[in-house]
């Protein structure tokens, strides 16, 4: 599969968003996942063993920070491994013409457990309960606002939010790596960051459904 029917393909599944006219940013990461999920799909490599891969290193999240300072730097680079393994799996699923709707239910929520994780390695990194709670909670809203309104009509994702599960990631890696310095401080900006993020997010989404299903 070419660069540019890869694209095409990966626009159907994500509400006509062509990453091929993205930002540079997203643009080099959709062909950076693309390139290596033809290599994955060339080995047979099947798009659920990747989603799973990628669960299982969210919850390897957790165990490493309870390994102190040292293993925050591990957590991080377990989130980035995660992240990528998410990019990787529709690649894979895409490339080997292998997309369905149960591996599209099974990869949503695998990115919501594994959400959870490192919301969980926040709290145990001294980021307050409330806080934790409360960030996962509105970015569970989030997305689920936006799988209902799909299902209600909405033709496209409605808005990309500054609230995206990117944007998740980098407050996760940024957030761990920080905390090796300064624990308790430091993870719960992080936490308290995401929940400020998931906030106006939800706000922008909300706009855009009300655009796109009130007309």
């Amino acid at each position: 599969m070419t660069w540019e029917q890869y694209c095409a393909a990966w626009a159907r599944l994500h509400g006509g968003f062509d990453p091929g006219r993205a930002s540079p940013l997203v643009r080099g990461w959709v062909l950076i996942a693309y390139r290596i999920g033809s290599w994955l799909g060339g080995k047979r490599v099947g798009p659920t063993a990747v989603t799973t891969a990628g669960l299982i290193l969210c919850w390897c999240v957790p165990l490493a920070v309870t390994a102190g300072r040292p293993g925050f730097v591990l957590a991080a680079v377990l989130v980035l491994l995660a992240a990528l393994a998410d990019g990787l799996d529709g690649a894979v699923a895409v490339v080997t013409e292998r997309a369905s709707r149960l591996g599209y239910v099974y990869d949503s929520v695998a990115d919501r457990l594994g959400e959870a994780a490192w919301l969980l390695a926040f709290w145990l990194a001294g980021a307050p309960a409330w806080l934790v709670v409360a960030a996962g909670a509105v970015s569970w809203l989030h997305e689920y606002a936006r799988a209902r309104a799909t299902a209600a009509g909405m033709a496209e994702i409605g808005a990309v939010t500054v609230a995206e599960r990117p944007t998740r990631v980098l407050i996760a890696v940024f957030g761990l790596l920080l905390g090796g310095v300064v624990a308790g401080l430091m993870i719960t900006v992080a936490a308290g960051l995401w929940l400020g993020l998931a906030v106006v997010g939800l706000a922008q989404l909300a706009v855009a459904i009300r655009r796109s299903l009130a007309s």
